[in-house]
């Protein structure tokens, strides 16, 4: 599907019930094999409680990315990538949906989900900082695990 595709099944979606709690979140994950390394990324808009829409991107690289830090900042990149196609004019789009409805308690918020833990026993807790400023730079209320489900269980399935 093109990006257009998808921005108009997310629409689709939230026409559908207006006056829901709407979030919108993107995820990346990876995962290494012998001669390549393949990122997904999820793409997934939820009403909490009544449902959700979702989709992948896959992009294959032709080799094996072993190092840690390249891996966890290109799948960032890629998500990054997705989340600046919702243009500020995309983004009011989806906020109209739900505009009239505020008072009646819907909402709609945009999260990156990233594949890294804050945790003691975690690989990737030297990262968090440098990830999240990265993802918040783009406006986006940034998850990390065990919250950013979309990257570390969705798109994690799809890697495989």
């Amino acid at each position: 599907m093109s990006f257009e595709q998808v921005f108009k099944h997310i629409t689709k979606f939230m026409q559908t019930q207006p006056c829901g709690n709407f979030r919108l979140m993107i995820g990346t994950d990876s995962q290494v094999h012998n001669k390549q390394t393949v990122f997904i990324t999820g793409i997934v808009i939820q009403n909490e409680g009544k449902g959700v829409w979702a989709c992948i991107r896959k992009l294959v690289i032709p080799r094996r990315m072993i190092h840690l830090h390249e891996r966890i900042s290109y799948e960032l990149t890629l998500s990054e990538e997705i989340v600046s196609l919702f243009t500020n004019d995309r983004k009011n789009q989806l906020i109209d949906i739900v505009l009239p409805f505020i008072y009646q308690g819907a909402s709609f918020t945009i999260e990156g989900h990233i594949d890294i833990g804050a945790g003691n026993r975690n690989k990737t807790r030297e990262f968090v900082k440098e990830m999240i400023t990265r993802m918040e730079a783009f406006g986006v209320k940034a998850k990390i695990k065990p919250n950013a489900f979309v990257a570390s269980c969705y798109a994690n399935r799809y890697t495989k």
